[in-house]
């Protein structure tokens, strides 16, 4: 009779063993890269940021709220990695990022990597809504990652680099009180769609970032843009996905030239349903709209 041997337990994790490889891999993409984020002063862009100090990136950290920028900045150096650069600037301004990419070159002399992540939700039923409510929305999240592309394009193509865009698994599944911001992803979707065999050819990586629920400020951020920091998040906490949980997975996606990739459980599911179930989207569009409303509300200050 063959001798059977126990297999050895570990303590250490296998899941955790099998993670720690593509880490590193992960890590060494991003070593030494010069990285410009937009929208980096809360939510997933700083956390992103945060990370990618933390594998060597040198970044440049743009948002309109400079103190916020500043803050992380200051906790980025005080983990002994270099200091970002930090750049005042509004997606919705002509000029402000032609001037964020020529400070990162300046200061680096070269951009890796270029992530459009700046961009709101504007929600809200149709008759409630006014034309001025969609010009803004895709003021921000359309032209905006428009502006940033245009802006960082030509440094990208010099490394054959990286230009990663924040879309949304709502860019898949549309619903009731969220045109607006639906829209807006839709369109970001479709720019994705069309530019990446386009960029392909001068040696550019575009990768599409469709996030679920992710913990971060989006849904404390009013229809005019207005952050309002007693709001609560009106999506249930089992559904949404840590801040860093969702940067880790973004940015190994990035670092294995993904040319999308859907993020959160949730997420992967909804778009699943989109292609192959769609008529189970529009039945859950259709009791939404009979009630009245739509998945979240506009936030308001609780105060």
């Amino acid at each position: 009779m063959a001798a059977r041997f126990a297999r050895p337990r570990s303590s250490f994790p296998v899941r955790l063993c099998r993670k720690i490889p593509r880490m590193v891999k992960t890590q060494s993409y991003f070593h030494d890269k010069a990285v410009l984020i937009t929208g980096a002063s809360s939510g997933i862009g700083e956390e992103l940021a945060w990370q990618l100090a933390q594998a060597g990136a040198k970044l440049t950290l743009a948002a309109r709220r400079a103190e916020l920028l500043q803050n992380l900045a200051d906790r980025i150096s005080s983990s002994a990695k270099a200091k970002p650069l930090v750049a005042e600037c509004d997606v919705t301004r002509d000029g402000d990022l032609e001037l964020a990419v020529a400070e990162t070159v300046r200061r680096y002399d070269k951009l890796d990597v270029v992530i459009a992540n700046a961009g709101f939700g504007v929600v809200g039923l149709l008759k409630k809504l006014s034309l001025q409510d969609y010009r803004r929305q895709f003021e921000t999240n359309v032209l905006g990652v428009l502006r940033t592309i245009y802006a960082a394009l030509p440094e990208i193509e010099k490394t054959k680099g990286n230009l990663v865009i924040v879309g949304s698994v709502s860019g898949w599944a549309a619903t009731p009180g969220a045109s607006p911001y639906a829209m807006s992803k839709f369109a970001v979707r479709a720019l994705a769609n069309s530019i990446t065999p386009e960029l392909r050819l001068s040696g550019v990586k575009v990768t599409l970032i469709s996030p679920g629920f992710v913990a971060s400020n989006l849904r404390r951020v009013d229809n005019q843009g207005t952050f309002h920091d007693g709001a609560k998040d009106s999506i249930p906490a089992w559904l949404v996905m840590p801040t860093d949980k969702a940067a880790r997975q973004i940015l190994r996606a990035v670092a294995r030239g993904q040319r999308e990739a859907i993020i959160t459980g949730h997420g992967k599911i909804f778009v699943a349903l989109e292609r192959f179930m769609p008529w189970l989207i529009r039945f859950a569009g259709k009791k939404m709209a009979t009630r009245g409303s739509g998945y979240r509300s506009q936030p308001s200050s609780s105060h």
